[in-house]
């Protein structure tokens, strides 16, 4: 059973970014290989969808509703609801997280 694969408007808004920004830094090839390799991620938990775990900063608030996979730096946070995938953020795994993903993805 594949399940579909959906991007929040801000996990899209941060994938935007983050192309741009190895675009500009590394040029076209590289942001290209980065788009691939995030095809990769959405087609993988299409098929996987459980393959992540659960984000520890979010687990240390009492949150187990949101699981997320690596492709470094970078993290990719979802939700799975019945038959699909909701990606909420992509950002650098670098970043002190707590913070973004408690307003993110608890916030109002």
């Amino acid at each position: 059973m594949r399940f579909d694969v959906q991007l929040t408007d801000h996990a899209a808004a941060d994938l935007a970014e983050i192309v741009r920004f190895i675009r500009e830094r590394d040029g076209d090839p590289r942001a290209a290989a980065l788009l691939t390799r995030f095809e990769q991620i959405v087609s993988d938990l299409s098929r996987f969808p459980s393959k992540g775990v659960m984000p520890r900063e979010l687990a240390e608030l009492g949150t187990h509703e949101f699981r997320q996979v690596h492709f470094k730096p970078w993290r990719v946070v979802y939700r799975i609801e019945v038959r699909a995938v909701f990606v909420m953020l992509i950002v650098d795994g670098r970043r002190n997280l707590g913070a973004i993903l408690a307003r993110r993805l608890l916030g109002p």
